[in-house]
């Protein structure tokens, strides 16, 4: 068996081992375990609920007894298991594939609560874009778009990614917090949630600088222990087993006829608005999914002699059939996410890692009560730590010439502050070109980048967020 997964996964070819893989793998799952109950409990918001109430009305369903919460919960475990290892057996890169965060956001909240879609009819918008991702793949299409980003770009958005997802840990353990006079500000520092996140960042970042292996994930056991004693790590209704809710409600529940409208005379504005819905998704899951494997490729040190990210069309092609295959079972797009990098961080460099991480999200299905124990004031600063790991990538960025700097500058200034790595990436993409046009060095851009500069305006354009 060792010798089995040595050979398919070229553990000492990537100088790793079966231990080092298998850590890592739990690391990246704790890190991301809050997926599972935290995006139910957002895509109620749009509907999602056996109500079938929108927007703040669903806040009082926050049971996994609800049917089609619970249903969704199993297909975002069973989805993330598939596609996780789909890409860990077939690619054999250190990426886990779950729902996207901003993509379950823009589903809720844009789509269903904003424009009036169903959740049936946005879920078959998702399954259309994951069918386009296939055929976009397959021809090689989304390979090419990642060869044409210029190397600064490439790099900026690893450290893009860095702040955004320390951001995402600051704002999940209450460090930062919204203002109305300043955008953001501190938040109370004497509150105990606050507190445990503070204890978390100290006790991993001591492990860190002593070099202690498994630091991250040892960091969060401890905080969640802690977190005990102070009422925060909530054990009083553990469950050690239970069976995993029923698919039914929302298996195959798509809905194409009313997805176009059934009046004939708005057809063409259905059409159009429809159009952007899928370009909406099918564009930021693009993205999204190109920065993080750029930035995390570039940590985890799998990026080719020539530049290129290894397997990264077959990545790609596991992203675009999870994304198909989730929708199928009830879930939003899946993509690559950022807290596969905390696995990275301990080292995990082949899929073994992220088979691991599909395997736990199978056996989530059976251990919801656990899985739930563990509070996001834990799992953040594990965010925050990584974040300042994958900072190190600027270092490589060329902050000399103006044009290259520009457009690296507002890669990595948009993701943490419009919350989304394909803001970011879109904002590089625009601004490259006119640097270079308006410096007469226009041969310096690939086609391709011409044309996603102009599509990203447009998206803006027409479906402003």
């Amino acid at each position: 068996m060792k010798s089995l997964l040595k050979s398919h996964f070229k553990l000492e070819k990537n100088n790793t081992t079966i231990k080092t893989e298998i850590l890592a793998g739990f690391t990246a799952f704790i890190t991301m375990a809050y997926m599972i109950l935290v995006i139910p409990n957002i895509l109620k918001f749009g509907g999602m609920n056996a109500q079938g109430i929108i927007g703040d009305g669903a806040a009082i369903f926050n049971s996994l007894n609800d049917p089609i919460i619970g249903s969704v919960f199993t297909a975002v475990c069973v989805a993330s298991g598939i596609g996780s290892i789909f890409m860990g057996i077939y690619a054999n890169l250190p990426f886990a594939l779950a729902p996207g965060m901003g993509l379950v956001a823009f589903f809720s909240y844009s789509v269903c609560m904003n424009l009036g879609y169903s959740w049936n009819q946005a879920l078959t918008a998702v399954f259309i874009s994951g069918i386009l991702f296939i055929i976009i793949t397959l021809t090689s299409i989304r390979e090419k778009i990642v060869d044409a980003l210029p190397k600064n770009l490439k790099t900026a958005i690893s450290a893009g990614i860095g702040l955004f997802i320390s951001l995402i840990g600051l704002k999940s353990g209450g460090i930062v917090v919204a203002s109305q006079g300043t955008l953001v500000k501190f938040g109370n520092f004497t509150n105990s949630k606050v507190i445990l996140t503070l204890i978390g960042i100290t006790i991993i970042a001591i492990l860190m600088a002593r070099k202690v292996r498994g630091s991250i994930l040892i960091g969060i056991i401890i905080t969640t222990i802690i977190g005990i004693p102070m009422g925060i790590t909530d054990i009083s209704d553990i469950k050690f087993l239970s069976m995993p809710p029923s698919l039914e409600p929302t298996f195959l529940a798509f809905d194409f006829k009313g997805l176009l409208g059934s009046d004939s005379t708005n057809l063409l504005s259905a059409l159009i608005s429809i159009l952007m819905v899928i370009l909406t998704f099918s564009l930021v899951d693009l993205f999204d999914t190109i920065g993080t494997l750029v930035g995390t490729a570039q940590k985890a040190d799998l990026i080719n002699e020539k530049g290129k990210v290894k397997n990264m069309n077959k990545a790609l092609l596991c992203d675009a059939t999870a994304t198909t295959f989730g929708a199928t079972l009830g879930t939003p797009t899946l993509a690559t996410v950022v807290e596969s990098t905390a696995g990275i961080a301990e080292g995990g460099r082949t899929g073994l890692m992220t088979c691991v991480v599909g395997i736990l999200f199978f056996l989530s299905l059976f251990f919801s009560g656990l899985v739930g124990i563990v509070p996001k004031e834990a799992t953040a600063p594990a965010l925050i730590i990584v974040g300042v790991l994958m900072m190190s990538s600027i270092t490589k960025v060329d902050f000399e010439d103006f044009t290259e700097a520009l457009p690296a500058f507002f890669t990595i200034a948009m993701m943490p502050f419009s919350y989304s790595i394909a803001n970011g990436v879109a904002a590089g993409v625009i601004f490259y070109p006119i640097m270079k046009i308006s410096t007469k060095r226009y041969k310096e851009v690939h086609p391709i980048v011409y044309i996603l500069a102009v599509l990203f305006i447009i998206r803006f354009i027409m479906l402003p967020e």
